[in-house]
């Protein structure tokens, strides 16, 4: 395989920006002002039970209802409805309930391992879930997502006392970990004021601010989402094989990291995953491609023995 390097260039993008909150801070209100300021024709899908159209006054949208069960495939499929039908700005109201909702990803996890087999539950989920996060990331249009907001805890120790306790380190989305990763922006609205502030942001214009939403929110990004030369258009090479799908081990390697990640796993940090592994196989490692199928294998069963006793 050729590999060539060039000039790096600042070409025009579409935004993945994400919207965190809890209930009622405004997700699906803000998402819509932004939408405004970014332009065009707005779709939202709907999974909040028809909350979505509460707002029918403010600006011209449609809406795409989504009922149970929130699979990945039904996301995916509304996510290129709306790319056909021509829209620009695509809202997801709520990312959150192909999580965690009815039919969502944890439900169709728990439902597989009912039949005795964890690993096997979570490789059949994982492919899932990633085509969503694919579709999101490859469209064509401006893609904004809301998500519930939880408190997210961490274990520290009391220098006072020398117990363990949890403390409270921030609010996490209703998502996989990592979610926020995939978006250029992630907005986390406060519930009290209705005020956002980034706790991600490529484009470094809401460095330090804690500002109200408004359609200018949206401007400021269509701004700097068009600096730069035109997009290119990627066609395909028809000499250039086929990606190869992913090995048996490759494939384990992501149930394994989505065990340990996941809040229904054990809910490590990614930067703890590899002192797991090694303490779990008494050996030290450089990286996961280092491991075999049959390590991968004796981790796994090692995960899901510590995910019984933590339910437990």
């Amino acid at each position: 395989m050729e590999m060539a390097f060039r000039k790096a260039e600042r070409r025009q993008a579409k935004l993945r920006l994400g919207l965190i909150g809890p209930s009622g801070s405004g997700k699906t209100y803000g998402a819509l002002l932004i939408a405004q300021g970014l332009g065009g024709k707005i779709a939202l899908i709907d999974s909040e039970n028809g909350s979505g159209e509460l707002y029918a006054d403010m600006c011209d949208y449609d809406v795409c209802q989504l009922a149970p069960e929130f699979t990945p495939q039904k996301y995916i499929a509304a996510i290129h409805e709306a790319e056909r039908a021509g829209y620009d700005v695509i809202i997801i109201d709520s990312l959150s309930h192909a999580w965690a909702g009815a039919g969502g990803v944890l439900e169709m996890v728990d439902k597989r391992k009912g039949r005795g087999n964890d690993f096997a539950a979570w490789r059949d989920v994982t492919p899932q879930h990633n085509a969503l996060v694919d579709a999101m990331l490859q469209s064509p249009c401006h893609i904004i997502a809301t998500m519930r907001s939880k408190t997210a805890y961490d274990m520290e120790k009391d220098e006072r006392t020398g117990k363990i306790k949890p403390v409270k380190i921030g609010l996490a989305p209703v998502q996989r970990e990592g979610m926020d990763y995939e978006f250029t922006v992630v907005l986390e609205i406060d519930q009290q004021k209705h005020m956002a502030e980034a706790t991600k942001d490529r484009t470094s214009l809401f460095d330090g601010e804690i500002f109200k939403i408004t359609p200018e929110t949206g401007e400021k990004l269509r701004a700097w989402l068009e600096t730069g030369l035109p997009a290119e258009t990627v066609r395909p090479n028809k000499t250039q094989a086929a990606p190869k799908p992913l090995t048996e081990a490759q494939q384990a390697q992501r149930t394994l990291i989505g065990m340990l990640t996941d809040d229904a796993g054990l809910g490590l940090r990614k930067d703890e995953c590899g002192a797991w592994i090694k303490q779990t196989l008494g050996r030290d490692i450089k990286s996961m491609s280092e491991l075999e199928l049959g390590d991968i294998e004796v981790c796994i069963q090692a995960a899901q023995d510590a995910i019984g006793r933590k339910v437990a």
